[in-house]
């Protein structure tokens, strides 16, 4: 049975836990408390690349005060051995005397056996303490797990009358400095950020996470570019050997720009969810999709598409300016792809709408 403080310590819990979203890929992100007398005595979150795991740094913490304590974890504890041993196995050596988890692991090298583990260790496991909360902190990571797909997230800047761009490609800028500092805010809880190849001509962007204090590893960028239009001259190929970069094409690999660094990917088949599924294959979990107005309708048609984080500016752009989303090609109202309103912020002039599925 859980209790008031049962819920208590797992909100800590699955606080840590979010300090490592969008650094931990492939792994989860996972934070542990753990908790004797009332008192923590070890804290811990899945480190940057997804090792230590959090219940070990918590158990490395807490040394010999783990035992016969109590721990809090926002994901059932792992109990197969990879690039680290069973973190199952490092709970019962700690000689800890209960386990509260929050959802069980869908990986199917664990849903259910690490805490059977612990169970048949005479541990007590109390289950769904936070759930809900922990179930949406980790949908990338279940989505990689079960559908082969990472969570993608679009991030759209435009006027009032969703504009991102003038006619002429004039973008800079429709959103003030609040919404731009917001935006690498964003991208710090994301794996990679995904543009088109229009975006890099347009903007030549560097899609960096120039957050102050962000100690993380860079973010993967990702360029959809079936015709392989992006030149060496971009900013993202001139920074490709220090910051991981991908391009997905349709066309054979240029050796010219592998040379820089990037990784160019031939995708055969359909071009969007044959990139999902290479990116689910590779590990990645949370995608942040930043442009253009092809790519959101792109994503948008196969439903791809979990949040929207819409930034909007003052501004009137008209008609003959670039839009957010492109065409949908709708027959009917009923077929639009629909969101549910969450947040609402005001950024100075500009308002941004948190919209989930």
């Amino acid at each position: 049975m859980s209790s008031l403080i049962d819920q208590q310590f797992m909100t800590t819990a699955l606080a840590l836990a979010v300090r490592g979203l969008g650094d931990t890929w492939p792994n989860p992100a996972v934070g542990c408390v753990i908790v004797k007398d009332g008192m923590v005595v070890g804290r811990g979150w899945t480190q940057s690349g997804g090792r230590p795991h959090a219940e070990t740094e918590a158990l490395r913490r807490a040394g010999s005060a783990a035992k016969g304590a109590t721990a809090y974890v926002s994901l059932e504890p792992c109990s197969h051995h990879g690039k680290t041993p069973p973190c199952a196995d490092a709970l019962i050596a700690a000689g800890v005397l209960r386990v509260v988890s929050a959802t069980t692991d869908p990986d199917p090298r664990v849903s259910g056996q690490g805490l059977a583990a612990l169970r048949q260790a005479g541990i007590e496991v109390v289950e769904g303490v936070g759930k809900a909360e922990a179930d949406k902190l980790n949908a990338g990571f279940f989505s990689r797990v079960t559908k082969q797909q990472p969570l993608f997230a679009l991030k759209t800047a435009t006027s009032l009358d969703g504009r991102i761009a003038l006619a002429s490609g004039e973008s800079k800028w429709i959103t003030g400095e609040q919404s731009r500092h917001a935006v690498l805010a964003l991208r710090a809880k994301f794996d990679a950020i995904l543009v088109g190849s229009e975006t890099v001509l347009q903007d030549d962007p560097e899609l960096t996470c120039r957050l102050a204090g962000y100690g993380g590893r860079p973010k993967l960028r990702i360029v959809l570019d079936r015709r392989l239009r992006t030149s060496v001259d971009r900013k993202l190929i001139q920074t490709a050997k220090s910051i991981p970069t991908w391009i997905y094409t349709t066309q054979k690999p240029s050796s010219v720009i592998e040379s820089s660094g990037a990784n160019i990917i031939t995708v055969e088949g359909d071009f969007i969810t044959g990139v999902a599924a290479d990116l689910a294959a590779k590990g990645i979990t949370r995608v942040l999709i930043e442009g253009g107005g092809q790519i959101a309708a792109a994503f948008l048609k196969l439903g791809l598409i979990s949040d929207i984080y819409w930034f909007r500016g003052a501004q009137v752009l008209g008609g003959d300016a670039r839009a957010g989303v492109a065409g949908l090609s709708l027959d009917h109202l009923a077929a639009a792809p629909h969101f549910k309103r969450g947040q609402s912020l005001r950024l100075g002039q500009d308002f941004l709408e948190i919209l989930s599925q």
